[in-house]
């Protein structure tokens, strides 16, 4: 079995480090700096046709698998976009695969060019302020009147809502009560984010400044029967359906952030001199710095093994639940590693570890705990009981 990048790949990261490199670590420390949106960087991908690289030719995409569009997204974050290089693209590369996959043809033709384009913006309404990863507990509302679903609810950790015109909105279509299980009275829409019914109000963060997280306030948002994606009280089997994508592009993203993180160490170690000699020759700097190379090189590996078997059709839930968990975890290592070998100027902007590090936890924290991975991992590897 090979891992080694095929032609193609090696073509897409080498086009990917190309656009990526009017956008380097000062262009991002701005971004951070400013907090405004990276709209050029987003547009340079668009217009090198990037955009749609794992949608269907048929509606403006290339057409390609998740291990192509995981090699793309960890160019993006080795080159030192970071977190916020991939956040700031990730909906429209692949967020819209319910729509792919359930949507009808009608649905597609309409929908997904625009997004390939960036002719709309799209954002993702998922998670609520009371539920948190028990996501079949979600209580916004999508009630019928006979004429559209009419909407009532609270969203938050909504990315890029500022700049959205569009979004894919999960909400509960049957009161809990009238379902056998929770999941089952869910559904899925792809509709306009119209900013009349719904309130957006930013949520002042940690780190990616520059892309938006909010939280959404939506009363009385209405969505005609043409919005529903699939069937009614499906919504959230699809949702599950590209869970494993999204653990692979997080898992590949994520390493390329940790590659950069290191990068900046190694360099720097080489080149600060303390006591007449370089501090790379201390072992104490080498160590880490080298136990992060192998977990980060590990994790890829874990990363691409799932992504390949995904492209193939296989069940890749383990390995890609693993690859996020293995992949998170090295990263926030790499980059508290970068740090420390930088000692009192890890702790300064300029030198940008200290925004890498900063970035790595949102992935280690999101869109699932490494806690709740273990559970998984737990029940469905090792047999064991389900402890939740």
């Amino acid at each position: 079995m090979s891992f080694a990048l095929t032609p193609e790949q090696e073509q897409i990261k080498e086009s990917i480090a190309r656009i990526c490199k009017p956008f380097g670590d000062d262009y991002w420390l701005q971004r951070d700096t400013d907090g405004e949106f990276p709209e050029e960087f987003c547009q340079a991908i668009v217009d090198e046709g990037f955009m749609g690289i794992a949608m269907p030719e048929k509606y403006g995409g290339s057409g390609l698998g998740i291990a192509d569009a995981a090699v793309m997204a960890q160019a993006i974050t080795e080159s030192g976009a970071a977190n916020a290089g991939f956040a700031a693209l990730i909906i429209g590369i692949f967020g819209l695969n319910p729509v792919v996959v359930f949507g009808t043809e009608e649905q597609k033709q309409k929908w997904l060019p625009p997004i390939i384009k960036r002719e709309d913006v799209a954002c993702f309404a998922v998670t609520e302020p009371n539920t948190g990863l028990d996501t079949t507990r979600l209580k916004t509302r999508a009630v019928w009147d006979g004429k559209d679903y009419v909407v009532k609810g609270e969203k938050i950790w909504t990315s890029t809502a500022l700049r959205a015109n569009k979004m894919l909105l999960i909400a509960r279509t049957k009161r809990e009560e009238e379902t056998k299980r929770p999941i089952d009275g869910l559904s899925l829409f792809y509709t306009d984010l119209d900013r009349d019914y719904v309130e957006i109000r930013p949520i002042d963060k940690m780190g990616r400044k520059c892309v938006d997280s909010n939280q959404m306030f939506i009363d009385g948002l209405r969505i005609p029967k043409e919005h529903l994606v699939g069937e009614e009280g499906k919504g959230f089997r699809y949702l599950l359906h590209g869970l494993n994508a999204e653990r692979i592009l997080i898992a590949a993203s994520m390493v390329g952030l940790g590659r950069a993180a290191l990068k900046k160490a190694a360099q720097y170690a080489r080149d600060r001199e303390v006591f007449g000699r370089p501090i790379g020759m201390n072992q104490s700097i080498q160590h880490p710095l080298a136990e992060s190379w192998a977990e980060l090189e590990a994790a890829n590996l874990m990363a691409f093994q799932a992504a390949n078997m995904y492209d193939e059709g296989k069940d890749c839930g383990l390995q890609a639940n693993a690859a996020k968990y293995l992949a998170a975890e090295a990263t926030f290592k790499s980059c508290t590693n970068a740090v420390m070998t930088h000692g009192g100027m890890g702790y300064a902007k300029e030198f940008h570890v200290e925004r890498y590090l900063r970035e790595s936890l949102i992935h280690r924290l999101a869109p699932i705990s490494p806690q709740l991975i273990l559970s998984y991992l737990a029940e469905n590897a090792l047999d064991l009981p389900k402890s939740y």
